[in-house]
């Protein structure tokens, strides 16, 4: 694939993507009328969203914007296995802490409405 390997990647899981919604959007508005026919569903959807990429491949704006795209990707710093490590954690433990009141609250709440109640 070469240095662009990136930007090829992108057009054809777009493309690809493109083509998933397609079909469900067919499938649905012809489900309508009729039961539709799952092979021409697909098979509209490949063609016209595979014909969209290739358009839009060829487009040089679009094509020099998510090269643009990829190269300042290249520039961003990642974070670690054991910095992902440590902040998975946290939010776990953020998460537990936020359920924990939250639920306390909720019988709090819960015991002062069923004795109003009463």
């Amino acid at each position: 694939m070469g240095p662009n390997k990136f930007v090829h990647l992108t057009f054809a899981i777009g493309g690809l993507l493109a083509a998933f919604v397609l079909a469900r959007a067919v499938d649905w508005g012809w489900s309508y009328f009729a039961k539709p026919n799952d092979l021409v569903v697909n098979a509209l959807a490949i063609l016209v969203a595979g014909s969209a990429a290739v358009v839009v491949y060829r487009n040089e704006r679009a094509y020099a914007s998510i090269v643009e795209v990829t190269r300042e990707l290249e520039k961003v710093s990642w974070p670690t296995r054991k910095e992902t490590s440590a902040a998975t954690i946290v939010v776990l433990i953020t998460v537990l802490i936020s359920a924990l009141v939250l639920s306390g609250f909720d019988a709090i709440w819960a015991f002062f409405t069923n004795w109003f109640l009463r």
